[in-house]
């Protein structure tokens, strides 16, 4: 199998020592893709040992684990120590990213202002309020939250430290202000951030290439290289097939990992994380984006099919779909991957293979 996809399952902790508890695992990331919550949530599961959905709520709920905009322009998970300086790193390159759209909404520097200001005394004094809530209260500011404004207002008071996550309201999600909801986080110079993000990345993330980072992180090319000339004092340096690729220079041999396998969530680290997705792609297979973006089943570190799950009364029915034909040891693996995430749900599991998937 790949090397490097077997390097990459060690570093991200889908192999090995898994991490004490789900914190420890979002520490290690930095940040992990979440505009899925449910999928971010089982990321973690899937990197952390014995643990449970429930738990994984209640850290959320606790703000123990934060869920924003950060990087680039969607939600991740984040810890409340790493936040400030994240946003304040990655924060300004979003929005001004974010400018010719807003320019079409009519969202311009007074209105994101008054917004702002609007969330401000909304939830002040702790209060927790959902997103339906907050435009009634940019409503009652005599602010249009049509269409698409109201989640661009919302992210940009994410993004500029205004709001976070709250906790949520049974299965609704709720904003806070940042600053009581996280009061002490660190802040980091510019130079002094760009070098912890590019340590943390290459260290939980490589093998992997500059390009790689700089899509990962939203940074520009000169940030990356300014990054590795800084932190490369704690990386490794390795050309393969021709490619640059930097890692941990406390990597150690990882073990084969050629039989095991994974059910990874829609966006997981393991594929998003990279520009260059070739190394988890399967023999002969097209080098399909939205692929490597959906619910996968991998084997050795390689996409071999997707699956989906649908919760009835009895437990969990997981459908697993093959790119191609699994031998009957795979099936077994893949069998194995699925009591795990019953095991995260508390649920019994019914799996169910496509014909093709017999070998």
């Amino acid at each position: 199998m790949s090397t490097i996809a077997a390097r990459r399952l060690h570093a991200q902790r889908l192999l090995g020592k898994p991490f004490a508890s789900p914190v420890d695992a979002v520490r290690s990331l930095t940040a992990v893709q979440s505009q899925d919550y449910g999928g971010g949530k089982w990321a973690l599961g899937l990197r952390t040992r014995d643990v449970t959905e429930a738990a994984l709520d209640r850290l959320f709920d606790e703000g123990a684990i934060i869920r924003t905009h950060v990087l680039r322009p969607t939600w991740h998970f984040v810890l409340p120590e790493d936040i400030r300086w994240l946003l304040e790193l990655t924060g300004p390159r979003i929005s001004r990213a974010m400018v010719g759209r807003h320019r079409e909404l009519e969202l311009d520097a007074k209105v994101v202002a008054r917004a702002g200001a609007a969330f401000a005394r909304a939830l002040a004094g702790g209060r927790n309020m959902t997103r339906t809530e907050l435009g009634a209260v940019l409503r009652k500011a005599r602010i249009s939250p049509e269409g698409q404004r109201l989640p661009h207002l919302l992210s940009q008071a994410e993004l500029d430290g205004l709001i976070t996550s709250g906790p949520r309201r049974g299965k609704l999600h709720t904003y806070a202000l940042l600053e009581e909801r996280v009061p002490k986080a660190r802040r980091l110079e510019r130079d002094e951030a760009v070098a912890e993000l590019t340590l943390r990345y290459f260290k939980s993330h490589g093998p992997a290439q500059l390009k790689d980072f700089v899509w990962w992180s939203g940074l520009t090319m000169a940030d990356a290289r300014r990054g590795i000339a800084v932190a490369g004092r704690g990386l490794e340096h390795q050309t393969i097939d021709g490619k640059a690729y930097w890692f941990d220079d406390d990597e150690g041999k990882p073990r084969d990992a050629a039989g095991a396998a994974h059910l990874l969530p829609n966006f997981d680290e393991y594929t998003v994380a990279y520009r260059d997705r070739a190394e988890v792609m399967h023999t002969g297979q097209m080098l399909e984006p939205a692929l490597a973006l959906s619910n996968i089943v991998t084997v050795g570190g390689k996409i071999r099919g997707t699956w989906r799950r649908t919760l009835g009364r009895s437990g969990v029915s997981l459908e697993i779909r093959a790119l191609d034909r699994l031998t009957a040891s795979e099936i077994v693996a893949v069998e194995k991957a699925g009591s795990r995430f019953g095991r995260y749900l508390g649920l019994p599991v019914h799996l169910s293979f496509s014909r093709e998937m017999t070998g």
